[in-house]
């Protein structure tokens, strides 16, 4: 099963990811935000099995560019699957679908127990 793998490509949590998996020798499939941009389909499917409060990344510049009122759109899933569309970059990195799980970020102990 190749996993598919969701984020930017010059993201240093992204890249290391991407090193861990082709050092364990995993398939995957990269989907590039910038060449490919997550579809409101995508974010409610990933909704269905994490709350969208986990994929609203909070800690990273795009976010804390954004106005006061901006960021007071993020209140329900509606207000966050917009924000989400307009700035596909605030979207937590990576974001691995593996099979019926989603895996956010990179920890490599968590990484081991999943993938491994």
């Amino acid at each position: 099963m190749a996993l598919h793998i969701y984020g930017i490509k010059n993201c240093n949590t992204v890249k290391k990811a991407l090193n861990w998996l082709e050092e364990h020798k995993l398939d995957y499939v990269f989907h590039d935000y910038k060449k490919e941009p997550a579809t409101l389909e995508k974010l409610e499917e990933w909704e269905n099995i994490t709350p969208w409060e986990s994929l609203l990344n909070k800690k990273g510049t795009t976010w804390r560019k954004l106005s006061s009122e901006e960021q007071a759109r993020a209140i329900d899933a509606r207000g966050a699957n917009v924000l989400l569309l307009e700035n596909n970059s605030m979207i937590k990195r990576p974001l691995i679908e593996a099979g019926a799980d989603i895996v956010l970020g990179f920890d490599e102990a968590e990484y081991d127990r999943k993938f491994k």
